[in-house]
């Protein structure tokens, strides 16, 4: 029995365990199929772009569950045609695949778009703007009209 020891199990780091389960979901199965770029395309957008190639619109799909951002690629059945090729080498895998990305907060998905065997998901953070309130400041300890008073009703209830 292997006792696996983590960085978050430092009695100074309480409470990460949350951040730990996300860390370890992300690595699971971090297979390279298919293969994906992120880039920063502006101040608060992004872009993933997976290579896939061999699959049509209709073999992928592109959804969000929770906070993770889920892309499906699902192989063709091969035609008759297809099964009567003889490779000498198959490099282009067509095989199925799921590609998992946690986001962020607020993060929302923009379009999606296939072009030339690449799948571009563009990603934008909303600017949320700051929200500014005046507070009136009073002297004293209670100001004056803000004080309650309870009055009794006709029966003495309050």
């Amino acid at each position: 029995m292997t006792t696996r020891l983590s960085i978050f199990s430092s009695p100074l780091l309480l409470g990460f365990d949350q951040f730990e389960r996300t860390l370890e979901r992300c690595t699971k199965g971090s297979d390279s199929y298919p293969p994906y770029n992120i880039e920063q395309t502006g101040e608060n957008t992004l872009r993933i772009t997976l290579a896939v190639a061999g699959f049509c619109m209709d073999d992928l799909s592109v959804h969000t569950e929770d906070s993770q951002l889920v892309i499906r690629g699902r192989a063709r059945d091969e035609s008759a045609q297809d099964q009567q090729r003889v490779f000498l080498h198959k490099g282009i895998a067509a095989r199925q695949f799921q590609r998992i990305f946690v986001l962020a907060e607020g993060i929302e998905i923009a379009s999606a778009h296939l072009d030339n065997g690449l799948l571009n998901i563009e990603l934008r953070r909303p600017v949320i703007e700051p929200k500014i309130q005046s507070i009136p400041i009073t002297k004293g300890n209670t100001p004056s009209n803000n004080r309650v008073s309870i009055k009794a009703d006709n029966n003495g209830e309050r």
